[in-house]
């Protein structure tokens, strides 16, 4: 290690940030809302939100300021400590997780819009944001910023949020420019919420759409924007103001990390969820004859040492990876693209991990576990449903590094 420079894996400390909540009370407030969660997992589910209730009892911990910068009440801390937080609550109920996760990651995607935006956002230091990234919506420039309408989907946890994120293409500052794509805030006043999410797998997330109807269009000042280029560039326009460089880390070499941790906890909660339930279960006769203990099957044994081992490899992958990033940001360094490529594959390989440990329990459980009372059909369900967000498809982008490798242009977003 080069002297004056932070150990590696070492979170981040902002000196702006004196009086925040040591990180390990706050991974202590996660641990203690899991029995709530679970007893919820299923209400969740059914109502496909995260209940208003829920997401105060996390404002409450203050889980939400992990990421705020510290001008604004929060305690600046980085991706390592969202991965913990995340994973924690993912123990108890994946879909909460999910939100939650994004709450937090947007606080610092928030940090890095021009300081005016977030002046607006935290004048209610309490606020959270939801978000659609994919470019879509009319959008037109108007005199001091745009005018959109438009339909944006998967908005999670829209339902709870102060505030959204709109992917859209913005147009150019350069007259006959190709449009950028980026991001807008947006009240969530000024929007209406499409209730078209009816899933299998991350039921609780709430992630509908949100909608601008044309003929409604709504203003957005120019400084509340921020362009894709911006949030990759390793100083956004938020660096200006925030010394901390977490805040310099792009956007995917960070962002990810939010999508695949809860899967990875979801996993962890069923092995828990597993050990207890058989460990006071025998058989009725299908497999070793009648009032054998099923516990002492090897083969029951060897898929939580598999789920588990999936978990903890998971893990290491995205805290390594994410150590590495933050460190470099520490170091006023940009990220290679050798770096990012392989950070968004184990990105993806982490969530493809909590696959595997959730298929190998499931196998196990036998027809009891099909009931929907069940927590660990609905952690098989959920983890699989992590897997299918396009940012943590494994065909694409597993393929994206086979190209890098190869010397080929990378057909991916990195």
């Amino acid at each position: 290690m080069v002297a004056g420079q932070p150990a590696v894996n070492q979170p981040i400390r902002a000196s702006a940030a004196q009086s925040r909540v040591p990180f390990e009370e706050l991974r202590q407030r996660a641990q203690a809302l899991v029995p709530t969660l679970r007893e919820r997992a299923a209400d969740t589910e059914r109502n496909r939100r995260v209940s208003a209730e829920t997401i105060e009892l996390i404002r409450d911990a203050e889980l939400f300021k992990l990421m705020q910068p510290a001008r604004f009440g929060g305690y600046e801390y980085g991706f390592s400590e969202l991965i913990g937080i995340s994973f924690e609550i993912a123990r108890g109920c994946g879909s909460t997780a999910w939100c939650a996760g994004l709450g937090i990651v947007h606080q610092w995607l928030v940090a890095l819009f021009p300081i005016e935006a977030q002046e607006e956002v935290w004048q209610n230091p309490r606020a959270i944001v939801s978000g659609s990234y994919p470019p879509a919506g009319k959008i037109t420039a108007a005199p001091g910023g745009y005018k959109i309408s438009g339909k944006w989907s998967y908005t999670s946890n829209g339902d709870n949020t102060e505030w959204y994120l709109l992917g859209t293409l913005i147009p150019s500052d350069t007259a006959g420019g190709p449009p950028m794509p980026g991001m807008l805030l947006v009240p969530s006043g000024e929007c209406e919420i499409e209730d078209d999410w009816h899933t299998v797998g991350l039921a609780g997330t709430g992630s509908k759409s949100v909608i601008i109807k044309e003929g409604s269009e709504v203003f957005v000042p120019a400084y509340r924007r921020i362009t894709f280029a911006e949030a990759s560039s390793n100083n956004p326009p938020g660096a200006q103001v925030h010394s901390n460089p977490i805040y310099r880390i792009p956007f995917l070499a960070g962002v990810p990390v939010t999508l695949a941790t809860p899967a990875l906890g979801i996993v962890q909660g069923a092995i828990e969820e597993f050990v207890d339930w058989v460990g006071s279960r025998t058989t009725r006769g299908a497999v070793k004859g009648s009032g054998s203990r099923m516990a002492e099957f090897p083969t029951v044994q060897s898929r939580v040492a598999e789920a588990a081992a999936a978990i903890d490899a998971g893990k290491l992958l995205l805290l390594r990876d994410i150590g590495e990033v933050e460190q470099a940001a520490a170091r006023g360094e940009l990220i290679s693209v050798d770096k990012r490529i392989r950070n968004r594959r184990d990105q993806a390989y982490a969530a493809r991990l909590a696959v595997q440990g959730a298929n190998a329990l499931f196998e196990a459980v036998g027809g009891a576990g099909l009931n929907m009372s069940s927590g660990i059909q609905r952690a098989w369900r959920d983890a699989n449903a992590v897997a299918h967000h396009v940012s943590l498809n494994w065909d694409a982008v597993s393929t994206m590094y086979g190209q890098h490798q190869f010397g080929l242009e990378p057909k991916g977003q990195y």
